[in-house]
């Protein structure tokens, strides 16, 4: 069962699949985190899900009004003993988790807290010393492509899924949002965040982030154009990565006895924040740029991985070139994944040669085509939106 969520000022309809899983985990837990970047639509599900939940009351501590409020926490929250209680932007009184507990504690029973963050790291980092054994963890990600229909989904990959760029009147309206979206984290929230870092610096880095998407990261490559050190080149990529804007994908280990690549691949999670840091407006434009297939690539594994939050993913790379874009594994269940974006997909002998090593159970190619075919003892070409509706 989805819930139907109106964006505001825009007539249109989106379903999301993670409702009714905030739903069933406030109902067996004392508090659920539901961690995300800004404007992926936290705050507008959150309104949803407590009119299930009577009395149940949302504080925004981003508002001074409601900040205010919990000048005495330990005396507001006894007020409200019975229902539950929302707190959205709670990476700003991260001191709070310690009053939490307590009252978790005394109140023993389910679904008394629903946290929205926009920070995952530190804020995973403060709860857990706090309430470990009472909290539940979501990750609330911009649209998937399992979320849209049709109509949708051909501007999904150009515009990303933030509600505000996948549902603009027009691509330039799109463009224009995520390149305020961009400026106001750089001016407004990494300093809310405590990060004392040049909007101008940081801003320049993600951009160059932007231009080795989907590359083996080379932190002295970064390092030498910034005029910084590695370590401040990992502690940005960190920040990103923590405001869930960048996905840091390790190298596959397995029990390979190969000499692997020990660098993690570096992508920006969402293809229309992509596309804007590299001045890509258009389908046209896209296609004429040389990102043009490492943005695909970018695109299918976040949609893979939206479907799969408890499986560990990786990317497969020997020093002499064999290589898999995307390993997912849980338990002893190993599927390699390649992505081609084009629409007559051909693999080398190095493919090959990955696969043999891996030994997964399962071998699919993610490409644009119109219905799966096999291409070898047991590897199949399918279309993402087919590869989705299995995961799902």
């Amino acid at each position: 069962m989805y819930i139907c969520i109106y964006i505001a000022n825009m007539h249109n309809l989106i379903e999301r699949g993670c409702f009714q899983d905030v739903i069933k985990r406030l109902r067996t837990n004392p508090a659920v985190a539901l961690l995300g970047a800004r404007q992926v639509g936290k705050s507008t599900l959150a309104a949803m899900v407590i009119e299930h939940f009577p009395g149940a009351l949302y504080l925004d501590l981003e508002r001074p009004s409601d900040l205010n409020k919990l000048n005495d926490p330990e005396a507001f929250f006894s007020q409200f003993n019975d229902c539950l209680i929302c707190l959205d932007e709670i990476q700003r009184v991260p001191e709070i988790f310690s009053v939490l507990r307590g009252v978790i504690d005394r109140n023993r029973r389910h679904g008394q807290f629903l946290i929205l963050g926009s920070a995952s790291r530190e804020l995973i980092k403060q709860s857990s010393e706090s309430l470990a054994g009472r909290i539940s963890y979501l990750e609330m990600t911009p649209f998937s492509r399992s979320e849209l229909d049709e109509s949708k989904s051909s501007l999904h990959w150009l515009r990303g899924g933030y509600p505000r760029s996948l549902l603009a009147e027009s691509d330039e309206s799109s463009g224009l949002w995520r390149e305020d979206y961009i400026q106001t984290f750089l001016e407004r929230d990494i300093p809310q965040l405590g990060f004392r870092i040049p909007a101008n610096t940081l801003g320049r880095f993600w951009r160059m982030l932007a231009h080795s998407h989907g590359q083996v990261l080379n932190s002295s490559k970064l390092a030498g154009s910034m005029g910084v050190s590695s370590h401040t080149v990992r502690s940005y990529i960190d920040l990103l990565e923590q405001t869930f804007l960048v996905r840091v994908l390790p190298p596959y280990i397995g029990n390979i006895k190969k000499r692997l690549v020990k660098a993690p691949k570096v992508y920006i999670r969402d293809s229309g924040i992509l596309h804007s840091l590299l001045a890509i407006e258009s389908m046209e434009d896209l296609f004429a740029n040389p990102v043009y297939g490492a943005s695909y690539e970018g695109y299918v594994i976040e949609n893979i991985l939206a479907q799969l939050p408890r499986w560990q993913p990786a990317f497969y790379r020997t020093s002499n070139g064999a290589e898999i874009d995307l390993i997912i594994s849980r338990g002893e269940r190993v599927i390699a994944i390649e992505v081609k974006s084009s629409t007559s997909p051909k693999v080398t002998r190095n493919f090959y040669n990955s696969i043999e090593d891996i030994m997964p159970e399962q071998t699919i190619i993610v490409a644009p085509v119109e219905e799966e075919y096999p291409l070898a003892q047991n590897v199949t070409v399918k279309p993402l939106p087919l590869l989705i509706e299995e995961l799902s």
